[in-house]
């Protein structure tokens, strides 16, 4: 590993001469924000290369006369001689979003471009859209509204984020050695209004994403500075209401900008029992540029508590005893909150290389109230559970990124280390009564683990291809005091693992794109798990992925994937029964497709269809199906923005029955929903209207197979447990922007 990482750091420091370099930076002419991913085409000697997330480009040059083209979506196209130019900022001038003005070259991502074009034709406004605006990704929530939304991605039911590492501003959501369930994922703290664009990528292909990042990595980045202030309140349904507040602090101020943001939610929900609903947040964030060095510094606040009706069996339902909106135990429920500072400090060594460093804080604590079984285990008291923890994060990491010259072609260099620390205290399962009475306490104790990580990857752009190889090394330290241990005592253990990276991309034009991947990563297990076990602590995951993207006529553009993913073996600490399960090798492949277009320039138009074949290895084939897998999904759409004022569009999402069980005798049953927006701005004022489940389908959002036992029967029954899905539901809005 040392000999790869020493080869990285040498090849920063072989810049080949011979070719004029031509370098600059791109700059929003309204905001003075620097302009990302943009494609910068030598029209000549036909190369291209694109700008950093900072703005900053460099191109080889023949001669300082010739042309170059410079185009971004939302931006018009600049042809600039690079003589006038060169050492001076270049300002682009926003325009329409055209789906005909992206290109591809071998360092942009098509896919994810055509998903920021979405979200900025039609912003997030709720912590559900949050999720779905990934292609392929489904969420169900089935606690409520408070407790993290179940996910499936490419043949995973990943339960709260066991196998998608997520991320906000690069401050990590995964919770480790969670007391629910490994990997949880509570996006709740994040303000939908403040979300500028998301970074993913399916697949575990990127160096600098580790734990976690198996079925693939989401990075939501937050605006660093806004438009205009904001104040906008949603009245709906079941005694909802939401309100908004976006506050620009420091004017139009080029170098220094901060904004603060607050939303305060509250609801009952469709359920007979009131859910008794509320949420609050806050976050705030400040940007200050001391020449070409930026500091940022942010900081949010997050509350919930509710109360659920919690997962029913078809039976009772079925036999009339409780309607599909009724409770078996209606004391389910909970409380969560989040403190979180961090900052972000860009420090260039000169116009082709900078650090990028970043450290965090987060107070977290969580406490959740269920009953799974009923009256399965106490047939007097029932068999609520509590989960419960508070923890404390801390978090380091600092990237070198240079952008360099080998053998007359462009490349770029990134080297990162960095710090997680996680100090969990009192990590609790407990039987309790109506959320007064511990009747019993099955699990207790502190966990204190620590990853520590190196990684690096270099971009080499040879005219058309792109190499990209990469190396990933983590070490996961896991401690655990047992409080409900006789002697104290600390069990404690380290791993480590390597994990090869590579990507190789052809763009033979710019609409027309092939690439090819592979890479190994992997999601820790509970420290509970491996402090104990003696086989394997951090299996791998292997993958690859091969397709294209392209664009068959300006106004579409069409992605194809195939994919594969290979698991090892798992010992999952299931944290509703305090237990140890092994769950064995996985396969999984299949198949993304999606396609969008814009017939004229207010009609956007998507559909994405996802196959999976998820199954275990090394069990009989009438046995061998993963339960909830996904295998067919669909998700797709219309978006309309016209220039009278008016948008709105019109979202499917489809899911094809699946097994809850290993052997297919219980089926989860697929639905088709669809939610419908329609907006009308008139100067500073916006009204909005939305109905979810436009046609009122009677659905099943979160289903489990469950053996339970109800208060009148006299032994357990194991069949499908499910949440409702929301029944058609209006809400309206007004804001206003100043």
């Amino acid at each position: 590993m040392k000999y790869f990482f020493s080869y990285l750091f040498l090849s920063a420091i072989l810049v080949t001469s011979g070719q004029e370099i031509f370098e600059s930076k791109l700059l929003d002419q309204e905001t003075q924000q620097p302009v990302a991913f943009a494609v910068i085409h030598d029209v000549l000697r036909q190369r291209h290369t694109h700008s950093n997330e900072f703005g900053y480009f460099k191109i080889s040059i023949q001669d300082p006369e010739d042309s170059l083209i410079v185009s971004h979506v939302g931006y018009d196209a600049l042809v600039i001689i690079p003589k006038n130019h060169h050492g001076a900022t270049i300002a682009l001038k926003p325009n329409k979003i055209m789906l005909d003005q992206l290109i591809v070259t071998p360092g942009i991502d098509g896919l994810q471009t055509i998903t920021n074009i979405n979200l900025k034709v039609e912003p997030v406004n709720s912590s559900q859209d949050i999720l779905r605006k990934i292609p392929g990704l489904f969420i169900a929530q089935h606690a409520g509204g408070g407790k993290a939304e179940q996910i499936f991605l490419r043949g995973f039911d990943i339960d709260h984020g066991t196998d998608v590492q997520i991320t906000a501003d690069g401050l990590p959501v995964n919770m480790v050695s969670h007391a629910h369930g490994q990997g949880y994922a509570d996006l709740h703290f994040l303000i939908p209004e403040t979300i500028e664009r998301v970074d993913f990528e399916k697949g575990p292909y990127d160096a600098s994403k580790g734990n976690f990042a198996t079925a693939g990595h989401i990075n939501y980045r937050t605006f660093d500075k806004v438009g205009k202030s904001m104040i906008k309140l949603e009245r709906g349904q079941f005694n909802t209401s939401r309100l908004i507040g976006l506050i620009d602090l420091l004017g139009k101020d080029q170098d220094e900008n901060a904004y603060l943001a607050t939303s305060y939610q509250t609801s009952d929900g469709p359920f007979e029992s009131p859910q008794n609903f509320g949420r609050f947040n806050f976050f705030t964030k400040y940007n200050k540029k001391f020449g070409d060095h930026q500091l940022t510094l942010q900081a949010s606040t997050f509350s919930s508590t509710w109360d659920a009706s919690g997962q029913i069996p078809e039976r009772a339902v079925a036999d009339g005893s409780i309607s599909r909106f009724g409770a078996i135990d209606d004391t389910e429920g909970g409380t969560t909150s989040r403190h979180d500072i961090g900052f972000q400090l860009v420090n260039p060594i000169d116009q082709l290389s900078f650090f990028q460093s970043k450290g965090y804080f987060t107070r977290y604590t969580f406490e959740l109230y269920s009953n799974f079984t009923f009256f399965l285990e106490d047939p007097i008291n029932g068999d609520q559970i509590r989960q419960k923890e508070k923890r404390n994060i801390y978090g380091f990491e600092t990237t070198y990124n240079r952008q360099l010259t080998l053998a007359s072609y462009p490349a770029l260099l990134r080297m990162g280390v960095g710090l997680r620390l996680d100090h969990i205290e009192d990590i609790e399962l407990s039987h309790t009564l109506n959320r007064q009475t511990v009747m019993e306490q099955l699990k207790s104790g502190d966990i204190r683990e620590a990853n520590t990580y190196l990684h690096a990857d270099i971009e080499w752009t040879l005219g058309l291809w792109l190499i990209n190889p990469g190396l990933r090394w983590d070490e996961l330290s896991f401690q655990y005091n047992d409080h409900l241990s006789s002697v104290y005592q600390t069990a404690a253990k380290t791993k480590d693992i390597l994990s090869p990276k590579l990507k190789i991309v052809y763009t033979p034009s710019g609409n027309w794109q092939f690439f090819a991947k592979a890479g190994r990563g992997f999601h820790s297990n509970d420290t509970r798990v491996s402090v104990t076990n003696t086989q394997n602590t951090l299996p791998a995951a292997w993958g690859s992925d091969i397709g294209t993207s392209f664009s068959p006529s300006r106004k579409i553009w069409v992605n194809v994937a195939y994919w594969i993913l290979y698991l090892e073996q798992e010992f999952v600490y299931v944290g509703d029964a305090g237990i140890v399960e092994p769950s064995g090798k996985t396969l999984r492949q299949g198949v993304d497709v999606g396609i969008n277009l814009q017939p004229n320039p207010w009609l956007y138009i998507d559909a994405n269809v996802n196959l999976a074949k998820p199954r275990f290895l090394q069990v009989s084939e009438q046995s061998n199906l993963v339960p909830l897998a996904p295998n067919f999904t669909s998700t797709g759409g219309l978006i309309v923005e016209h220039p009278s004022g008016i948008a709105g569009s019109l979202r499917y999402r489809y899911i094809k029955d699946r097994s809850a069980n290993e052997d297919n005798s219980i089926v989860a049953e697929g639905y088709f929903i669809s939610d419908v927006s329609l907006s009308y701005t008139h100067a500073n004022i916006d009204f909005g209207i939305r109905v979810l489940n436009l046609f009122d389908t009677h659905w099943n959002e979160a289903q489990f197979e469950t053996e339970s036992q109800l208060r009148d029967e006299t032994s357990p029954v194991s069949e499908l447990h499910f949440t409702p899905g929301t029944p058609r539901t209006i809400s309206a809005s007004i804001g206003i922007h100043f």
